[in-house]
């Protein structure tokens, strides 16, 4: 979607500039900078935003032939706005969108081109019945097909309330073989209120997930292989300027570790330092790293690489 990007507060007449912005997309950005070969499916309005996201998209090593354009409905967009401190209000006008639009025969052309592995979040789940609908189409083909499927549960309050994205979401347990959530998420897609993390984690073990991964921040991440074998990797130590984008950075670094068949630990010691670049630079997805610059963190703060 079409990312405005406020510097104070818009009352004020704060000055914006224009960027794209997006879960799915920042992760499609994510791992094609990290080598990989990336598709991005979605709907877009027949205007000034779909074109400038597709040529952001292309840039960037994405491809999108198999996006979608509806003449009828404009592209979805986001205000972020910095209103006190390193405090950011984000408005959405998704509503009505291309994107809201989306149905299953719109993505058949991408799943029918193959793929080893299939990215979902919870905010296409938001958008209406008719982006659930497809959610779920996309996950079942997927695994007819005997591709990994992966859910980052991107919980946003101001699409819709806990308890409606609870109802959605668990269905669709039984199709995804990974789970990423915040230690806050997790509630949504497992056990009651009350019950433990590493409960909820059992839970969806024994409903198919292969591996729960929960971020936790500046404390980390750690992977559940199972409802007792634990993975941790510490945050990489950097000065932060922005968290936005942080956690689909992260999302990146896991699947390219899961894409290169790393060690569970490396997987996710990658996902942890693709996360610091995004915290350390301004933007969804602008400092992200290409693969050769994972190894510019192993400098001394403050070095410079000659």
């Amino acid at each position: 979607m079409l990312s405005l990007q406020v510097d104070g507060a818009l009352t004020s007449g704060g000055t914006a500039r224009t960027a794209v912005a997006g879960a799915e997309s920042n992760v499609a950005v994510g791992l094609a900078r990290l080598g990989h070969q990336v598709g991005w499916a979605g709907r877009l309005g027949a205007d000034e935003p779909g074109r400038m996201i597709l040529r952001t998209l292309r840039g960037e090593g994405v491809h999108v032939d198999h996006a979608t354009v509806d003449s009828g409905a404009p592209t979805g967009a986001l205000m972020r706005e910095r209103r006190v401190a390193d405090l950011a209000r984000v408005h959405y006008w998704r509503a009505g969108s291309a994107a809201s639009h989306l149905r299953p025969p719109h993505v058949r052309s991408a799943l029918s081109a193959g793929a080893r592995l299939l990215h979902l979040t919870g905010i296409t789940c938001a958008l209406g019945p008719g982006p659930l609908d497809t959610v779920r189409a996309a996950a079942e083909h997927a695994a007819e097909h005997g591709w990994t499927v992966s859910f980052d549960v991107n919980h946003r309050t101001r699409l819709w309330d806990a308890a409606t994205a609870s109802a959605a979401l668990r269905p669709l347990l039984g199709l995804i073989d990974i789970v990423i959530a915040s230690d806050d998420e997790l509630p949504l897609i497992a056990g009651d209120p009350g019950t433990s993390e590493t409960d909820r984690v059992a839970e969806l073990i024994a409903r198919g997930v292969q591996e729960v991964v929960v971020k936790r921040g500046a404390q980390g991440a750690d992977l559940y292989l199972g409802a007792d074998r634990i993975v941790h990797a510490p945050a990489h130590p950097v000065p932060v300027v922005d968290t936005v984008g942080a956690g689909d950075a992260f999302c990146a670094g896991y699947l390219s570790g899961v894409l290169d068949e790393l060690p569970p630990g490396q997987r996710l010691h990658r996902a942890t330092r693709t996360a610091a670049f995004a915290v350390a630079g301004s933007g969804d997805w602008e400092g992200l790293p290409h693969r050769d610059e994972l190894r510019l963190l192993d400098a001394a703060p403050g070095a410079t690489v000659r």
